[in-house]
């Protein structure tokens, strides 16, 4: 699921010093949304700490950044963003040096779930780059140097095939600011085990996500762990590898997965996409998922369970029926499949008897 865009600049100037505005559309668990960003201070600073560890000038995957996100007051052009100092009197909490992060770091931040941004509004908060929690937050970041501004403006985006904006009386001005940041990865520099890591990371946190109603952000994880999935291929451990070759014993010792593993967790995070896109009626991207899933893991009854219900929704009967069928195999006793493939034969006959109907009127 390709849920969120990267960022576009509008100017037709490109680059990290040009004096840009660039939007994308987000995903949260409020649904999808429109951002437009614009830098509002270009200077900024190396940080420190990166400087001694890293020749980035920005935060990458995995760097701890010290961000701080406010909203501005609304103004009478919604659609145009609008350059204001920062409130001296908003209430925030001190900046932590940076090199403190660290020890003060958890496995994640501090989360909002009720603000479309996903942090404590006012606040200096810590996230990690990558890790998904605020989606909108960490693509403003990605591109932003040390004690930089950037002044966004958030429009939500209707869910159908082609969401359109929703401007009126929704959109939201914020500002978002980068103290200093810890180095971090391009996912190309990641060993297979950093890599992963991050796989794991990501699938977990999307069961929590979808457990937690947040449907959107749950098929915006496993999407990053699928892609990054894709990058371990290569490295995972073939059955054809023997005895005491270097490269068996070299993966033998990492935790990537077996090449069958991989096969088994990549049908998972098909599977858990597909019931991700069934529930945003997104049921073309729903069906292919679950395909995938069926064909990498031929076993699976909940895949097939899925791609059922998307082709049942589709009014693809035929492979509905098919794909039910195919998991009565599996699980010959499953209530659930049992009452779909009735459902369907009930439709499919419905549909017959309606097209003789017609036949008949035709030919009287």
């Amino acid at each position: 699921m390709d849920s969120v865009y990267p960022p576009t600049t509008q100017d037709g100037k490109g680059g990290h010093d040009s004096h840009d505005v660039t939007s994308w559309v987000s995903v949260c668990s409020k649904g999808l949304w429109k951002v437009q960003r614009r830098r509002t201070n270009k200077g900024g600073r190396q940080s420190t700490f990166t400087a001694a560890w890293s020749s980035s000038d920005y935060p990458r995957m995995g760097s701890l950044c010290q961000v701080r996100v406010y909203l501005k007051e609304k103004q009478n052009d919604a659609e145009t963003l609008i350059i204001a100092e920062e409130d001296e009197e908003l209430s925030v909490k001190s900046k932590q040096p940076i090199t403190e992060i660290i020890e003060v770091h958890s496995t994640s931040a501090q989360h909002s779930q009720d603000s479309v941004l996903h942090v404590p509004l006012g606040e200096w908060t810590i996230l990690r780059l990558g890790d998904g929690h605020c989606d909108i937050t960490e693509a403003c970041v990605e591109g932003m140097r040390a004690e930089e501004k950037c002044e966004i403006l958030l429009s939500p985006l209707g869910s159908g095939p082609e969401p359109q904006p929703i401007w009126e009386g929704h959109a939201l001005r914020a500002t978002v600011e980068l103290h200093s940041f810890t180095p971090g990865k391009e996912f190309w520099e990641m060993s297979p085990d950093e890599k992963w890591e991050w796989v794991r990371s990501h699938k977990e946190r999307g069961g929590v996500r979808f457990r937690s109603g947040d449907v959107w952000g749950s098929a915006d994880s496993y999407s990053r762990a699928l892609k990054l999935l894709i990058t371990l291929h290569i490295h995972t451990i073939e059955a054809n590898v023997k005895g005491e070759d270097e490269t068996y014993k070299k993966l033998t010792e990492s935790l990537v997965p077996s090449a069958n593993e991989y096969k088994t967790i990549k049908a998972e995070l098909h599977s858990n996409l597909s019931l991700c896109q069934l529930k945003l009626k997104q049921l073309e991207r729903a069906k292919a998922s679950a395909t995938k899933a069926t064909q990498l893991e031929p076993s699976g009854a909940k895949a097939w369970y899925r791609l059922g219900q998307a082709c049942q929704l589709m009014n693809e009967l035929e492979e509905a029926r098919k794909a039910f069928r195919r998991l009565l195999e599996l699980q010959p006793d499953s209530p659930a499949a049992l009452k779909a493939l009735k459902d369907v034969e009930s439709r499919e006959k419905e549909t017959n008897s309606q097209l003789r109907q017609r036949l008949s009127k035709m030919f009287s």
